[in-house]
């Protein structure tokens, strides 16, 4: 079968390679075969490649693909979860390849009318936004959620996960061309950022300040956050798009009791039950098969033409993800 290789690391579509390997034998118990059929190109899988991700590289060689969708083809004994035929969410890492095994614990039968597309982009943002949006403050109907990188899939998400739950929020992005569309995704407030965003956030919330912060861009943004969140608030940081570390007076931690927590998706899968990550991932599925969740598209390419795809999704303005397909979608 034909897989994504790098053994080195450095530009995405320099290390890129597709070798041919020999497929998954038969799954042992409580393990299951998926062909794979879609998988996004996410930041991490980039700065993994360029060995800038994570506290320590990976060994290699490696294979990237965080999430995707794909279909059982195999089962093991004793797994009664899913079967044969179902879409998954596929429970493995590496997914730019044609077909993965791993465990079936966890695992729930995707809505089979769901885009394959959309599916594929299930298992790492709107989980992320969810469990931002769930797990560091408790939020009543109408309270504010601020956000930056709010054009980003997590921000996407959380713009619409929010709204579902009765939760306002403020969003911040960088270009003003992104007001109009973010909007009409159910965004409460808009704002491009600058100096005078705190400001700007205390007029619009009438002083109803966010108790709770999305930071995905670290350097002086996440500053320009706490100053717009209330006293006591929490600040979550995902993501450093900036480059630069953050950037916070001490005055917002010492004076005002704000709370900086930092956030990654893999601890979650290995410190929880399976059964809740699998209602989790029924919950998240359910709201993209309704449409509630959803991303746009800028472009698929077939696995052998990797080499594009990755250069495709690191190039500045993009509109959309970019998947990795497999020969039958």
């Amino acid at each position: 079968m034909k897989q994504m290789q790098f053994t080195r690391f450095g530009d995405p579509a320099d290390v890129a390679e597709i070798i041919e390997v020999d497929a998954p034998g038969d799954p042992g118990p409580g393990r299951v075969n998926v062909r794979v059929l879609a998988s996004p190109i996410n930041p991490a899988d980039l700065l993994n490649m360029e060995g800038r991700y994570g506290a320590e590289l990976p060994p290699l060689p490696a294979t990237q693909g965080a999430e995707g969708v794909g279909r059982i083809i195999a089962v093991g004994d004793g797994v009664d979860n899913v079967k044969v035929g179902d879409l998954v969410t596929p429970p493995a890492r590496g997914l730019w390849r044609e077909i993965v095994q791993g465990p079936a614990a966890g695992l729930v039968a995707l809505p089979a009318d769901a885009d394959i597309l959309q599916l594929s982009m299930l298992r790492a943002n709107p989980a992320s936004a969810w469990l931002m949006l769930r797990d560091y403050v408790t939020l009543e109907s109408g309270d504010y959620v601020i956000q930056n990188a709010a054009n980003s899939a997590v921000g996407r998400h959380i713009i619409r996960l929010a709204k579902s739950q009765g939760w306002k929020t403020v969003n911040v992005v960088r270009r003003p061309d992104l007001i109009d569309e973010l909007t009409g995704l159910g965004a409460d407030h808009v704002f491009v950022d600058g100096e005078d965003l705190p400001d700007r956030v205390v007029e619009a919330t009438g002083g109803n300040l966010p108790r709770l912060a999305i930071d995905a861009v670290g350097g002086t943004s996440v500053q320009r956050l706490a100053r717009a969140t209330a006293d006591g608030g929490t600040v979550v940081n995902y993501g450093l798009l900036s480059g630069d570390p953050l950037m916070i007076d001490a005055r917002e931690t010492v004076f005002r009791d704000l709370t900086i927590r930092g956030f990654w998706l893999a601890p979650w899968f290995a410190k929880t039950d399976p059964r809740e990550i699998g209602t989790t991932y029924a919950f998240l599925g359910k709201k993209m098969a309704e449409g509630l969740l959803h991303v746009p598209v800028e472009a698929t390419y077939p696995l052998e033409r990797v080499k594009e795809a990755v250069a495709h999704a690191g190039r500045d303005g993009r509109n959309g993800k970019v998947i990795i397909t497999m020969d039958d979608v």
